[in-house]
C-alpha cells in the first residue's frame, strides 16, 4: 500500500454529514455514539473512527437500512449531486 493510501482517510461522523445522512454533524456523531452504524460488519461508537474508501457502511436511514460502499472522500458538504458520489448504494431495491 502506498504512503498517501495509509494515511487518506476521514472521521466518520465528518463524512457521514458530507454525504448528507443528516442536517447537523452532531446529530450524525450522535448516530454513530448510539452504536447505530457499522463498518465492514463491525459496530462501531466512535464519531472520531477513521473512515477510508473501500469501507462498508450500515446504517439506518428513516425505515431503511443502507449499505454503502465508501468510494471517496469528502473536501467539502455539497450539494446532493456531490454527496452521492463519495458513496456506491449496496442496498436492496425498495419494493414495488
Amino acid at each position: 500500500m502506498a504512503p498517501e493510501a495509509e494515511t487518506a482517510w476521514q472521521r466518520l461522523d465528518l463524512w457521514l454529514w458530507c454525504a448528507r445522512t443528516a442536517k447537523t454533524r452532531t446529530e450524525c456523531a450522535r448516530q454513530v455514539a448510539a452504536g447505530r452504524v457499522r463498518i465492514n460488519s463491525q459496530r462501531t461508537d466512535k464519531p472520531h473512527f477513521k473512515l477510508r474508501p473501500g469501507d462498508v457502511l450500515t446504517f439506518g436511514m428513516g425505515s431503511d437500512v443502507r449499505v454503502w460502499r465508501v468510494l471517496a472522500l469528502a473536501s467539502r458538504r455539497g450539494p446532493a449531486s456531490e454527496a452521492r458520489g463519495l458513496y456506491e448504494d449496496l442496498s436492496d431495491p425498495a419494493p414495488p
